[in-house]
């Protein structure tokens, strides 16, 4: 049942109709949720370096359960701001400089986002040195101040704003997308859902007080719109002699690839591998695939009938984790210096996890998960992704994982206790099978 371009209101009573059927009338202390905001906390982000600054916000907003439109770079030129312009963001996180660094670009773009007469919330968490100025330039915006995201070269700090960008969400996206009379059934909307999710995640990963979690894992999250991925393991190089490129990763991670999606973003998935690697994953004629990928691109709500649909279905599925796993995990290169050959990684090493999760309807519901589940390992055909070499397949398949998340913020251990009961394991994949 979904309400993406109704009212939220209506799935909320919906769901709480078929509770009551299904377990009776009941008083409730308290009724905690989590929302997707209707189409997710669309966020954009201006910093200074890529790899470094804006690389930064990027992982904070990631892992405050964001979802980011654009990530600029550098100067805004005439052509960012016509964008951010347009696009109005729910919230724009302006960062640049380390304390006491470079203060010119992060000043000069907070007085060409103050000469927009579109008005957001701003996040500030830049150089400390430019925050006086940038505070009285942005005076007539919505601003909240943070500590830096790196305040020092190589040294992220993240937590402080992807608290404040959870409490933005709570206090202003919720009204202005319509959610109120939903907040007024509930005791509280306490998170965005990709937030809940990454909390279920860590928390069936690491632990709670009185219980061991099951390890370093890989979350896969299919979507008809996205597909996100989670990490919850150290990614650190695995050799000595592996030089690590670009800032640390962070131990719980979070991407989400918003071009990647079974329904609304299929052309995402056909830009990056092709019609003809899709016609082969199910094979198919090319032609015949073709005629189903315009027919599950116009048909948003199609559920496969027939064994050709079903095949298309799987073969989608497979793609959308391919790409997106690969996009999350780290890559390692040779390069070659003056004492000859070297190995550099970029991103997380995540070949010895040996555990993944899998949500999302194509996955819960997919006739064979585990072909689908091993397109997250690693393959030659990708021979510099590190993506994991083997592991257990975990199956969300009674859509529990984002509650969880919720009921991890009060009982921690009831959560994890009911994830280890309720999840499904299908099985063990090897790259080499």
């Amino acid at each position: 049942f979904t309400t993406v371009e109704k009212d939220i209101n209506i799935g909320l009573q919906e769901a709480m109709k078929q509770l009551e059927s299904k377990i009776g009338p009941q008083e409730y202390d308290d009724i905690w949720a989590c929302s997707s905001a209707a189409g997710g906390l669309r966020m954009q982000v201006s910093g200074l370096v890529p790899e470094l600054t804006a690389e930064a916000a990027r992982m904070a907003a990631l892992g405050a359960g964001a979802k980011i439109d654009r990530v600029f770079s550098y100067e805004l030129t005439g052509q960012d701001l016509a964008r951010i312009e347009a696009d109005q963001p729910d919230i724009f996180l302006l960062v640049g400089g380390t304390d006491g660094g470079n203060r010119d670009c992060i000043v000069g773009n907070a007085e060409k986002l103050a000469g927009l007469e579109a008005r957001f919330p701003i996040i500030y968490a830049g150089n400390r040195s430019a925050l006086d100025e940038c505070e009285k330039i942005l005076s007539d915006f919505p601003l909240t101040v943070c500590p830096n995201v790196m305040p020092r070269f190589g040294e992220l700090q993240t937590e402080t704003v992807q608290k404040e960008i959870r409490s933005l969400f709570l206090t202003q996206i919720i009204e202005a997308k319509g959610l109120t009379e939903a907040k007024n059934l509930l005791s509280g909307i306490l998170m965005p859902t990709p937030s809940a999710m990454l909390s279920a995640m860590k928390l069936l990963a690491e632990g709670s007080r009185t219980q061991e979690g099951i390890g370093p894992l890989m979350g896969i999250d299919v979507g008809g719109a996205t597909t996100d991925v989670y990490s919850i393991a150290d990614g650190s190089p695995r050799d000595m002699q592996v030089m690590l490129k670009g800032l640390p990763e962070p131990y719980v991670k979070r991407t989400v690839e918003g071009d990647i999606g079974m329904r609304h973003c299929i052309d995402g998935i056909i830009a990056e591998l092709g019609l003809e690697n899709l016609a082969g994953r199910c094979g198919l004629p090319e032609d015949r695939a073709e005629e189903l990928y315009e027919r599950f691109s116009s048909k948003k709500e199609i559920i496969p009938e027939t064994g050709e649909e079903e095949a298309f279905e799987l073969a989608l599925a497979m793609a959308a984790v391919d790409v997106a796993s690969q996009r999350h995990s780290g890559k390692l290169q040779e390069v070659y210096t003056s004492t000859g050959l070297a190995y550099v990684q970029t991103g997380k090493d995540l070949r010895s996890l040996e555990q993944i999760v899998l949500s999302g309807g194509a996955l819960i519901h997919a006739g064979d998960p585990l072909k689908i589940a091993k397109a997250a390992l690693y393959n030659s055909a990708a021979p510099t992704s590190l993506r994991p070499l083997r592991a257990r397949i975990w199956r969300d398949s009674k859509y529990i994982l984002s509650a969880m998340g919720v009921l991890a913020e009060k009982e921690a251990d009831l959560a994890l206790k009911i994830m280890k009961r309720e999840l499904e394991d299908i099985g063990e994949i090897s790259s080499q099978e």
